[in-house]
């Protein structure tokens, strides 16, 4: 499956910024409102530092990283859901993404145009009620044919009492994620709405609030149990175009460890549930993305439904066992290679072959 994360926030918060800075992208950032008009996409290859040390053990030069797809969309502002700004014009354009990216305005610069307040917190109310006004517009419209369906077809009732759980909880204000089970997000899944999708918040900080931990933790609460990255769209945009040791040395100047697109990365796994196993051989490496608890068959249709369909068992070595035996060869003859069945629970960290008969 590939990884879509849709940016969302008030105008000039640094969404372009970060977007440019996370895609490699070169999108108009303007220090007005609705500088980005059309919706933006960039689809950025996962780091992974393995893909490059299995690509040097297999002697290939082809290696094929996950991906992650960002769709940035105009700023949002209150009554967007109404028809002011331009934002909601757009958000058709995430609805089918993985997750929502609120990116969050933190730092101060008085040469910057800020819409909305002072206060994040505020800030994250103004979105979050333009997304529930977004997606009550979407099950105002799909209620009326769903109950003349009901009538017709009583197995469609449950799903009509799931839709109409959703229209009260979005009239009282409440993000549809925050009171549907994952059953009932399943029922609705066709409706696409955006307050059901798990979000990530990405606080845009100054440089120098990069290491008040004070301050992330009081902003990390606002949003808690959904993740927090804490960036800097102005140094993720000076890390655009160097090399990885000079990226590594400037973020560790400014005592960071990661950048942006990795935390996000990290987060939106987290969030999702979601993890990568990785394939080897001298054509090429590649790493695949999965839901964390997929078993071995379910992994194999990520390449090919064959595969699934034809799962015989899994060839699986350790990441690190690899490495250290340094072949294939010899991480068998050291009893490292383990034939999975059916039953096998994937795992992060598996280099592995499927056999299949179709």
């Amino acid at each position: 499956m590939a990884l879509s994360i849709g940016i969302v926030g008030l105008p000039n918060v640094g969404k372009s910024t970060l977007f440019n800075a996370l895609t490699d992208a070169d999108v108009l950032a303007a220090n007005y409102p609705f500088a980005t008009i059309e919706p933006n996409t960039g689809i950025v290859p996962i780091p992974d530092i393995r893909l490059k040390k299995l690509a040097e053990l297999y002697k290939t030069d082809k290696i094929v990283p996950a991906t992650v797809t960002f769709v940035d969309i105009a700023g949002l502002v209150a009554g967007a859901a109404q028809g002011d700004g331009l934002g909601n014009q757009f958000l058709s354009h995430i609805r089918s993404t993985n997750a929502v990216c609120q990116v969050v305005r933190a730092f101060e610069d008085s040469d910057v145009q800020k819409a909305g307040s002072t206060d994040p917190q505020r800030d994250i109310e103004v979105i979050n009620t333009e997304l529930i006004l977004a997606d009550l517009q979407t099950v105002n419209n799909r209620l009326p044919r769903l109950e003349k369906e009901a009538k017709a077809d009583p197995k469609l009732k449950p799903l009509l009492e799931t839709t109409q759980k959703v229209k009260a909880g979005l009239d009282q204000g409440r993000l549809a994620s925050s009171f549907l089970d994952e059953d009932e997000c399943q029922a609705i899944r066709d409706l696409e709405l955006l307050s059901a999708k798990p979000f990530l918040f990405a606080y845009n900080l100054s440089d120098s609030q990069l290491n008040n931990e004070d301050m992330k933790d009081k902003l990390r609460k606002i949003v808690s149990p959904a993740p927090s990255v804490f960036v800097s769209a102005k140094l993720e945009s000076e890390l655009r175009g160097l090399d990885e040791d000079d990226r590594l040395e400037l973020l560790q100047s400014y005592g960071q460890k990661e950048s942006g697109l990795i935390q996000l990365i990290h987060a939106a796994y987290s969030a999702l549930g979601l993890q990568s196993f990785l394939t080897a051989g001298e054509k090429e490496v590649r790493a695949w993305t999965i839901n964390s608890g997929a078993t071995a068959p379910e992994a194999a249709g990520t390449i090919h439904s064959d595969f699934q369909r034809g799962f015989i068992a899994a060839q699986v070595i350790k990441y690190q066992d690899l490495i250290n035996a340094g072949s294939e060869s010899a991480a068998r003859a050291a009893g490292k290679v383990q034939t999975c069945g059916k039953d096998y629970v994937m795992q992060a960290d598996d280099v592995v072959e499927f056999r299949f008969n179709v």
